[in-house]
Parts: structure tokens; C-alpha cells; sequence
């Protein structure tokens, strides 16, 4: 997989060429994912829109070279204001659709909010720590120590102990319980799609009625009955429909160039 070297170092990305006349999509993985935890998702997406489409692994993740550890509480905005558009930049995306997931929503919710951005599909977001955040957290790392998800990471991150210690002890930590950004989300003004799975472990529908208030316009929503934190993974042919519904109404109001 090529790698580009930015400020903060090498990330491994996967380019999928489409229609240059469409605005490229950007995906932006969760807090414990890669390039390679998409599976076929960006490309289904991107051969079915038609759209270029950008997949990469944050510092840290997949191949890339190592993240900040320990990672400091605004880990999150230092990617959305700094690696990203450095990124993009050297790629030279303008004005991308971001599709993220979990840690990759809430990091294009702050780049929406400063950075020209044709729409957003979201993923599991997350704008604020709550109860069940923490809980959900706390499993993940009961399973990395005793379950087979350390076995799972190992086989797609050259660094899996100190991205998973990085991820979870910041989520832990006393000083990242008032993370918060809210205050983001009146500057969104592009099309936003909200994807949540009723059974998230590490979320309630207070994520998205937060995000619902917060934007100037109302997004668009879907919620898949009985579905996880992954609505890609598990409810890939839903998630799908949905996005393309989505982006097929952004090229149909004049989104793209």
C-alpha cells in the first residue's frame, strides 16, 4: 500500500479513481481502525456513485508510521485541523465528502465546522463522553485482554498494543470526561446523513439528537433496528442503500463541481 509523508509522519492510503467532476470521498476510520477494517465498503460506495475515493490509516493505525502516545485530549481536533488538511492538500482534495465512522465522524464533524466539505455520512458519531461511551470502552479493553481482539488487531496494525493503549487509555481518563464538541456543529452547513445501530455498546441516541440540534439544518437519518457500532460491517447492504441514497441527492442539488 503507498504511503505519503506529511509533517507528523508516513500514512498508508488507498486511492480508488472515479469521476473527477464528483467531490472525492474521504473516509475517516474508527478509534481502533485502518485501511484495511473498511473491507469492501469504499469501494462498493465508490464504484456505485461513481466518486474518487481516499482511504487512509491515522498515525499510528494500519502501516502508517506511529501516533502521539500517550495521546493528549484533543487528539481528535489535532486530526481534523492539522493531519487532515495537510493530507488533502497533498492529494490535492477539495471540498471531499467525508464518511466516518465513530472516532472518523466526530473528526469530520470538526473538519466540516472549519473546512470547505460537501457532505458528511456519519457513522456511529460521537460528540460528547457519556456513561455507556466509557462502559463500551471498558469491554473493549476486557476483550483485548482476555478475548481474541488483541489476535484481530495484530493482524491488520503493525503497532496494536500501543494503538489500542493509546485509544482506550485516553477514552478512560478522567481528563477526556469533558470532551465535548457541540460547539462545532452550528458551523456545519453542508448535507449531513446520520447512521446509527440501536444496539451500539458504546453510544445512545443522545449522540444524535445532540448532533439533530446542533446543525443549522435537520440531517438526514437513518437508525438500523438491532444493528452494533460497525452499520458497514454488519448491516453492509443497509448502510450502503443508504449512503448512495444520500449521495445520488447531492449530485441531483448541484454538491458537486
Amino acid at each position: 500500500m503507498p504511503l505519503i509523508d506529511l509533517d507528523h509522519g508516513a500514512v498508508e492510503y488507498r486511492w480508488i479513481e472515479g469521476d473527477r467532476a464528483r467531490e472525492p470521498l474521504v473516509f475517516l476510520h474508527e478509534g481502533l481502525g485502518c485501511v484495511a477494517m473498511w473491507e469492501r465498503f469504499p469501494a462498493a460506495i465508490a464504484r456505485a456513485s461513481g466518486r474518487s475515493a481516499l482511504v487512509y490509516s491515522r498515525h499510528g493505525h494500519g502501516g502508517s508510521a506511529p501516533g502521539q502516545v500517550p495521546r493528549s485530549a484533543d487528539y481528535l481536533h489535532l486530526e481534523a485541523f492539522d493531519v487532515l488538511p495537510e493530507l488533502l492538500d497533498r492529494l490535492q482534495v477539495c471540498r471531499p465528502v467525508l464518511v466516518g465512522h465513530s472516532d472518523g465522524g466526530s473528526i469530520a464533524l470538526l473538519y466540516a465546522g472549519a473546512q470547505p466539505t460537501s457532505g458528511l455520512v456519519l457513522m456511529a458519531p460521537h460528540v460528547f463522553v457519556e456513561p455507556a461511551t466509557v462502559a463500551g470502552v471498558a469491554t473493549a479493553v476486557r476483550a483485548y485482554r482476555e478475548g481474541d481482539l488483541a489476535r484481530r488487531l495484530a493482524a491488520v496494525h503493525d503497532r496494536p498494543d500501543a494503538m489500542f493503549n493509546a485509544w482506550s487509555e485516553v477514552w478512560l481518563s478522567s481528563e477526556f470526561r469533558s470532551w465535548n464538541i457541540e460547539s462545532c456543529l452550528p458551523r456545519v452547513s453542508c448535507p449531513v446523513l446520520l447512521l446509527w445501530g440501536t444496539d451500539d455498546p458504546y453510544a445512545t441516541d443522545s449522540q444524535l439528537k445532540a448532533i439533530e440540534h446542533g446543525l443549522p439544518t435537520s440531517p438526514d437519518r437513518v437508525d438500523l433496528i438491532g444493528c452494533g457500532h460497525s452499520p458497514h460491517l454488519e448491516r453492509a447492504g443497509e448502510a450502503q442503500a443508504a449512503a448512495l441514497t444520500f449521495l445520488h441527492a447531492l449530485s441531483a442539488e448541484g454538491g458537486d463541481r
